[in-house]
């Protein structure tokens, strides 16, 4: 069985020999191969994977022009693995690949993909907080029950990667992707080790563009081929609450014959009207665009097996 492992790399010269050395050690008895994707370094990291390449033909090393993120790094390495298992991690060696063998034993038990949960994190309390408020939410959001969205030690069968379509921080909700399109997703306890070389590339603006990436996420897999469901739902409460104010304040002024023209819920229960009505609106017209540009076929699904089925009239006449 050949292993493919697929590693972005920026600026970590000093780990990628000790990396590529526990890697190997720990495929035996399967073939591998390692894909490296130096996505804009700007240290001798390029220079030494190609070292590594001339040494080890099953290393593979391709050069971005700039940083362009992550996730194009691991999309970009997901479509060049050739292993029946891919496995992602990290380059700064605080993935340990002596976790191998465990992310295997789980494929073998019938998982799509299995993500590491960094049950001990090594990292200072400023990455711990936030990390963890992080996982919380996108747990909920998404009704996926792992604690770690965040690590990138991850195992998957191939068909997993070759349906993925990641860019922008994305590759934080890969287990979300996933499992939108019916895939078996887990989780592992693996060890965090401390970082050695290097420091961390990620600031705290991460945080902001995750976010956003959350809401994109959200809108693709639960809302692309019906997204009157969701603007619907929030003009419908929104007008139903407009509404409601609007009525009492009818009340008020037919039975109390209080004015109401200084009243600020007056402009509030119209406010929340008009604003229902064009959500409502919004997702009827984001209705026509969607089924216009795919109209009348049937949703993309993620297909595990295809079974010739015959009729049974060619049934019935053959065992005549």
């Amino acid at each position: 069985m050949l292993l493919s492992f697929v590693i972005p790399v920026y600026n970590e010269q000093d780990s990628l020999k000790q990396l590529t050395d526990e890697i190997i050690a720990n495929c035996a008895p399967h073939n591998y191969e390692i894909i490296f994707i130096d996505d804009g370094s700007q240290d001798h990291s390029f220079a030494i994977m190609e070292e590594l390449a001339c040494q080890d033909p099953n290393i593979k090393v391709v050069k971005f022009r700039r940083n362009f993120g992550k996730a194009a790094a691991l999309q970009y390495g997901f479509n060049l693995a050739q292993g029946e298992i891919v496995f992602t991690l990290d380059a700064d060696l605080q993935d340990n690949p002596k976790e191998i063998p465990k992310f295997l034993d789980k494929i073998a038990e019938g998982w799509d993909l299995v993500s590491g949960w960094k049950q001990k994190r090594n990292d200072p309390w400023h990455k711990v907080l936030p990390s963890r408020f992080f996982n919380f939410v996108t747990a909920r959001a998404f009704h996926l029950k792992l604690k770690d969205f965040n690590c990138g030690f991850k195992a998957y069968r191939k068909e997993v990667v070759k349906e993925l379509s990641l860019y922008g921080e994305m590759h934080r909700y890969i287990p979300a992707l996933a499992h939108s399109l019916g895939y078996k997703i887990t989780e592992i306890p693996v060890e965090h080790r401390k970082r050695i070389y290097g420091h961390s590339k990620y600031g705290m603006e991460r945080y902001l563009r995750g976010f956003f990436d959350l809401l994109t996420v959200k809108m693709v897999t639960q809302y692309a081929k019906s997204p009157l469901y969701l603007f619907g739902r929030v003009g419908l409460i929104a007008t139903l609450i407009g509404t409601i104010i609007a009525i009492y304040l009818t009340v008020l002024k037919i039975f109390y014959n209080q004015p109401l023209s200084n009243r600020p819920l007056l402009f509030l229960a119209i406010t929340l009207i008009l604003g229902g009505l064009q959500f409502v609106s919004l997702g009827l017209i984001s209705e026509l665009i969607v089924n216009r540009s795919v109209p009348l076929r049937p949703l993309p699904v993620s297909v595990e097996k295809t079974v010739n089925i015959q009729k049974k009239e060619e049934l019935d006449l053959e065992s005549s």
